[in-house]
């Protein structure tokens, strides 16, 4: 099935975008839940005209993405972490903490946007990838260190 995407979805796509799910997951889930509209040709119609409107406000929105991450470039965060004797941590380093670190150094950052590739375990260096925006994506080198 055909649905308009209301707000960006991890793994599926962006806010106004049209995708084909499966039915049971559109039915069941998405539509319920407000996350989305089945793709009638009106609908389709109606979001056309929403995207032409909405052009420069879209503009302006990649633009403030673009100076975010222009911001962001050149930063690198140390996040201390409590350790066993082997360099393993006590629980994982997580997006949360990569946030709050990011908003010590000035820079507001929502932690649903921070993307982790693998579970930090371990003492080391790692890469954290931020979504900005559909088109802007900043990737930032974090060192974690034993406290």
């Amino acid at each position: 099935m055909k649905i308009i995407l209301k707000e960006d979805i991890a793994n599926l796509g962006y806010k106004d975008d049209v995708v084909e799910v499966k039915n049971g997951y559109g039915r069941n889930y998405l539509i319920p839940q407000g996350k989305a509209v089945i793709a009638t040709p009106s609908a389709l119609k109606v979001l056309a005209e929403n995207q032409r409107q909405r052009a420069h406000k879209l503009e302006k929105i990649k633009a403030d993405a673009e100076a975010a991450a222009a911001a962001l470039e050149g930063v690198k965060l140390t996040i201390g972490a409590k350790t066993s004797s082997t360099g393993t941590i006590f629980g994982s380093v997580n997006n949360i903490q990569i946030a709050e670190a990011l908003e010590k150094l000035g820079h507001n950052i929502d932690r649903k946007i921070i993307v982790l590739k693998d579970s930090v375990k371990e003492v080391g260096e790692y890469t954290a990838t931020i979504k900005l925006h559909r088109d802007v994506v900043v990737e930032i080198p974090f060192e974690v260190v034993s406290e």
